[in-house]
Parts: C-alpha cells; structure tokens; sequence
C-alpha cells in the first residue's frame, strides 16, 4: 500500500496500492459499513435516511447564494456522520430540521431563512418577520447581501 486516506466524509477509505509482482498501481475504495440510519416522519411513518433528499433540501435554500456546492456536501456528510453515531439509529425529522437550520445559521442568514419557513411551515408574514427578527436580535447586525 502507497497511500491511504479517508473520503467521502469519512464513511470510505481509499487506498493506493502497487503490485508487488508487476509492480501496476491501482486505487481501491473500501465503504466503511454503517448501520443505516431509520428517519422517523412527523406522521410516524419510518423510512431510510435518505443524503440525496437532505442535500436537495439544503441546496434549495441556498439557490442563487454565493455558496459553493463542496460547503453543502460537507453540511450533509458532517450531519450524515453525526446521525450514523446514534444508537439507537432512528432519529425523528425535527432533529434532522434543527440540525440543519443551525448550521444554515451560521453558514447564510438567508439560505436559513427560506429553510426555516419551508421547515416550519410558516402560516403568515407575522412568522417568517419573527424569524427574521431572531437573526437580527442574535447580533448578526443584519442579513448577508
């Protein structure tokens, strides 16, 4: 083995080997199993968690903002890996929600404001103004261009 080194979040390794006959270099990838995590629904239905639909989410919010694509893979594999670490592996949509709004909070105040009134489904303007007024009483001085 020449070289080594974790990928994809950490959740695969890969190796760079060399023949020991004919000397041939080659790169293997080796997935580091992970009991997959169970999404629990508001309605009570259980499904896979699912990274595609999470970044779709993210990547959403974030349309049309200066952010680039790698600075969401990482939110989504950070957020993957520290759901794959619970036991027991189920984890209700709200945690997956917070999760998200906390790091879209720090990353781009108005990126978490359109996750936060998809996510809480805001019913009037008094709501999405209320949470526009947290940003802004949290001491950010105001929201990002």
């Amino acid at each position: 083995m020449i070289d080594s080194r974790p990928v994809r979040g950490n959740t695969a390794v890969r190796r760079r080997r060399q023949c020991e006959r004919c000397g041939a270099r080659f790169t293997t990838y080796e997935a580091i199993f992970v009991e997959p995590v169970v999404v629990i629904k508001k309605d009570g239905r259980r499904e896979p968690f699912d990274r595609a639909k999470l970044f779709a989410g993210i990547e959403k919010a974030c349309q049309k903002r200066p952010i680039p694509r790698e600075q969401l893979d990482q939110i989504v594999g950070n957020i993957e890996t520290e759901l794959s670490s619970r036991y027991p592996p189920e984890v209700p949509t709200r945690e997956i929600g917070e999760r998200v709004m906390e790091r879209l909070r720090d990353l781009d105040e108005v990126a978490y404001v359109r996750f936060a009134s998809v996510y809480r489904q805001f019913r009037d303007v008094s709501q999405f103004i209320e949470s526009i007024r947290s940003i802004l009483e949290r001491g950010a001085g105001g929201l990002k261009p």
